[in-house]
């Protein structure tokens, strides 16, 4: 699987180099969240394979390409390996430990996709209904289609509301802002938005914006989420954290989890860096893409502002792997996971993406379709997603397998590329899925 796709969110840290820093010292722990494998003979997994994957991490910590990282791997709701290296500050010298709390970015999404799964569950919504029915801002929207002789932009309406499937697959035509080398997305950049004082602000705000494409046209990586996260505050007449807390972390026992972190919080909070291209080194990250979470945002990002730790993220995953439910709490039904994970994209749509071949795009997450033409061992229809500081996860319902993997580096998931490394040596490892 080439995560890439998962990754999109760090387009606009995307052209940071890496470079070699002074090496950290190495910690390493393995305290695992769920029921533990005797041994991963047991699940079908080599130890001394599993061993290479540790090697090669703790390489990248000991060289200071990155301050430190977590892989966790389970089998069958069993942890397999989890092993954790390196400094969660590399100024107080602070390890890396199971309850530190990462900033998920874009592995936000995956979890408003579920928050929007329950509403579906409950017969509030319908994929193929008109976004207009819940987001009436939106009727007038207009479409970018170039410049005029005189420069100005070339606007067309739209020929039809965007359908809430498009909205929930990133095929409705809006834009991001993460980047700005085309007119649209800055646009967005300029216009502020996500930086709003509430998700009805950030609706009028992007109503006033125009379209990358007509509806359906195409797949582009957008606020489509962030669009959910107001859905799910209209649908449920709580704040998108509240309906989080009550309906997802809370059942869920991921007592970390939350869209801020509280002062006594804090001190577990892992630094972000980003990679410094003019010195080659790893520095504290600046500018627009760090996420301020020391205090409650007023529009909660549903698209990216989620903090959490190894063990709670684990346990979300773990849910989605077992179709919807973890120690006998059950978030979704089977039926909905099977559809979130199932390709939506149609043919006209798959032939334009920019996630590779042999990949389509579900409900909030990438899926693969064809294991052969991605490049990957995965098992089909794995589905995943990651973030912008190099956070990313997979579940493979055909190994029934659930991988998560964290660093604290903006950039880092586009240059190091962990989560492709994490999967070739991961299945490398699984010497026998028959077990």
């Amino acid at each position: 699987m080439t995560f890439k796709r998962s990754l999109l969110a760090a387009l606009a840290v995307g052209a940071l180099l890496a470079g070699p820093v002074s090496s950290p010292a190495l910690a390493q722990a393995k305290a695992p969240t769920l029921a533990s494998a005797p041994r991963p003979e047991s699940l079908g997994f080599s130890s001394e394979r599993l061993e290479k994957l540790d090697a090669r991490m703790r390489a990248l910590v000991d060289k200071g390409a990155v301050p430190g990282v977590v892989i966790y791997v389970a089998r069958h709701g069993k942890v397999v390996h989890q092993s954790i290296y390196g400094k969660a500050d590399l100024a107080t010298g602070a390890p890396l430990r199971e309850d530190t709390l990462y900033r998920m970015y874009s592995q936000t999404k995956p979890v408003t996709g579920v928050a929007m799964m329950i509403l579906f569950e409950e017969g509030r919504w319908k994929l193929d209904e008109p976004v207009t029915k819940y987001v009436p801002e939106f009727k007038n929207l207009k479409v970018y289609k170039g410049v005029d002789a005189k420069g100005q932009p070339i606007l067309e309406p739209i020929a039809r509301s965007a359908t809430m499937r498009e909205i929930m697959t990133h095929t409705a035509g809006f834009a991001y802002g993460l980047v700005t080398d085309n007119p649209v997305d800055k646009a967005y950049r300029d216009s502020g938005l996500l930086g709003s004082k509430d998700l009805h602000e950030v609706m009028t705000q992007a109503s006033k914006l125009p379209l990358a494409s007509q509806p359906g046209e195409a797949w582009r990586y957008s606020i489509s989420v962030d669009i959910q996260g107001y859905i799910i505050e209209k649908l449920s007449g709580q704040s998108l954290p509240d309906f989080m807390e009550s309906r997802i972390f809370k059942p869920l026992g991921m007592k970390d989890t939350a869209f801020w972190a509280p002062q006594a919080k804090q001190a577990r909070q892992a630094s972000l860096y980003m990679y410094d291209r003019d010195k080659g080194v790893v520095v504290p990250a600046e500018g627009f893409m760090v996420l301020d979470v020391s205090k409650p945002p007023t529009a909660a990002n549903g698209g990216g502002g989620l903090v959490s730790t190894l063990g709670d993220y684990a346990r979300f995953a773990q849910m989605l792997g077992n179709g919807g439910e973890l120690d006998g709490v059950r978030i979704l039904s089977p039926s909905t996971v099977k559809l979130m994970a199932a390709n939506h994209l149609t043919d006209a749509q798959l032939a334009k993406q920019p996630l590779g071949p042999g990949v389509g795009f579900g409900l909030d997450v990438g899926v693969i379709m064809d294991p052969a033409a991605a490049g990957t061992p995965a098992g089909k229809g794995t589905y995943s997603w990651g973030g912008a500081a190099g956070t990313w996860f997979w579940v493979d319902p055909e190994n029934d397998v659930v991988v998560l993997g964290m660093i604290q580096v903006l950039g880092g998931g586009q240059v190091l590329r962990l989560d492709e490394l994490s999967q070739q040596l991961i299945y490398s490892a699984l010497v026998d899925p028959s077990k």
